[in-house]
């Protein structure tokens, strides 16, 4: 479950058991989730597995087959999507170019009736919350994507929803304005208090924008909580690869020492990692290490001070440089396994060159190690 409301107050927003089919294909499966009041609450998962057919039962346009769905601690069955006190931001946006950018925030107060003076204000009013001050007037094609998106959420938020349902809004924008977008987008749900369900397949968005999270996968959630939770300490094998850039290997847990599992991967390297669950002695399992959880070394001596850390010989197959973000992958030299380092941000390595030989390790109480999944099956 995500985080529950503060004590007395019910969740802005609560799934019971929800089911929806279509054919034979279940879209969503038992799924049970709350979302407290003023928080930011993300749908995380690939294409196809549900998370939008789940959006769709909450505004209503959908209904579940089974479950039930609460906003604000009333139940929504038989409840039309325009009595819902919901709201959407589209990845499209669909504003209108008709209208200029007041118009389009006022539009949803003119279709409840609200008299042109009061809806003028309340429109102004939120132009000047969202950063629009004075572009009131505008065309909607004078605005650039960011200032487009504001719109489409001030046109929503004007109308005071308990909930504001976001469909993977910023999928049709550049990077740059996608990075410069999460920052608006987490700022302007905290300056208005207003909970946000947000459905995103780009684990970044989900991360940086989220209180809480839950990771989706064949119509149920693998894990719900916080994104250092689902980062740190992954529930299961799928959101272990999902969230994040991850080394998986497979292979047989030789030794279980407590906590610790002793593997022999499929490549032919050994490896230590912590035990995720139950793990038995001469069982498949699939070990997962972060690249920032390794370290790199011109030679073994330089990771002597490592402790509890296994040293390993590896050659430099790529270089990839992404600025803050840069690694490099090597091949270990008896397993030929490729696996991928976090670069320190120094500069230090930074005259590594392509077939060279480097000794490196990796914590193994940041490594993760599940039964494999055809054993969960």
């Amino acid at each position: 479950m995500a985080a529950v409301s503060a004590a007395g107050a019910p969740p802005d927003l609560e799934a019971r058991g929800v089911v929806k089919r279509f054919a034979d294909h279940v879209a969503v499966d038992n799924v049970s989730f709350n979302v407290a009041r003023g928080s930011f609450f993300s749908i995380l998962g690939p294409s196809g597995c549900g998370k939008t057919t789940l959006l769709r039962m909450i505004a209503g346009f959908i209904a579940p087959d089974t479950g039930d769905i609460q906003i604000g601690g009333r139940s929504m069955a038989g409840v039309a999507p325009n009595r819902r006190p919901v709201n959407m931001v589209f990845q499209h946006l669909a504003l209108f170019p008709m209208m200029n950018v007041a118009e389009n925030v006022a539009f949803g107060l003119a279709r409840r009736g609200v008299a042109r003076v009061e809806r003028n204000r309340k429109a102004e009013a939120m132009l000047e919350r969202v950063g629009l001050g004075g572009a009131g007037a505008k065309r909607v094609d004078e605005l650039s994507g960011g200032q487009r998106q504001r719109v489409a959420i001030a046109r929503s938020l004007v109308l005071e929803p308990t909930l504001l349902l976001l469909d993977e809004p910023l999928g049709a924008l550049d990077l740059k304005l996608r990075e410069h977008m999460k920052i608006e987008l987490k700022q302007l749900q905290s300056a208005f208090g207003t909970t946000f369900v947000y459905i995103t397949h780009d684990q970044s968005e989900a991360l940086v924008l989220s209180d809480h999270v839950g990771v989706m996968n064949r119509g149920h959630f693998e894990q719900l909580g916080t994104p250092q939770e689902l980062y740190y300490a992954p529930a299961t094998p799928f959101v272990a690869a999902f969230v994040g850039a991850n080394n998986r290997m497979t292979g047989k847990a030789s030794a279980v020492n407590g906590e610790m599992v002793e593997v022999a991967t499929d490549s032919g390297w050994q490896i230590r990692a912590r035990r995720n669950g139950p793990v038995t002695a001469g069982s498949m399992v699939e070990a997962f290490v972060r690249p920032e959880a390794a370290t790199i070394g011109r030679t073994s001596a330089d990771l002597a001070a490592l402790p509890g850390q296994m040293v390993h010989a590896g050659e430099v197959e790529s270089l990839l440089f992404d600025g803050a973000n840069s690694a490099v992958l090597v091949r270990e030299v008896t397993s030929r396994f490729e696996f991928r380092i976090a670069l320190p941000q120094t500069g230090r390595y930074a005259d590594l060159k392509v077939g060279e030989r480097i000794a490196f390790s990796f914590d193994p109480e940041r490594a993760a190690c599940f039964a494999a999944r055809a054993a969960h099956a």
